[in-house]
């Protein structure tokens, strides 16, 4: 419990500092949620995820962030 709370008061810190910043936190989530899923659905369509090595997996999602950002 007290580790959940810890890691509350980051998320919370992190939304005040967007703010700050003038940046929606929603917008910031969103964008990368997207960029994530885009990534993943790269390395899906290189290899079949069930069989792939972790250094499959990071060698194809370092050229998914050089291919697609």
């Amino acid at each position: 419990e007290h580790i959940e709370e810890e890691v509350g008061d980051l998320l919370f810190a992190v939304v005040n500092l967007a703010i700050k910043l003038k940046i929606n936190p929603e917008d910031a989530i969103e964008n990368t949620n997207k960029k994530f899923e885009s990534r993943f659905r790269y390395i899906e369509s290189k290899i079949d995820i069930k069989n792939a090595t972790l250094e499959d997996m990071e060698r194809y999602w370092e050229e998914a962030k050089n291919e697609i950002g």
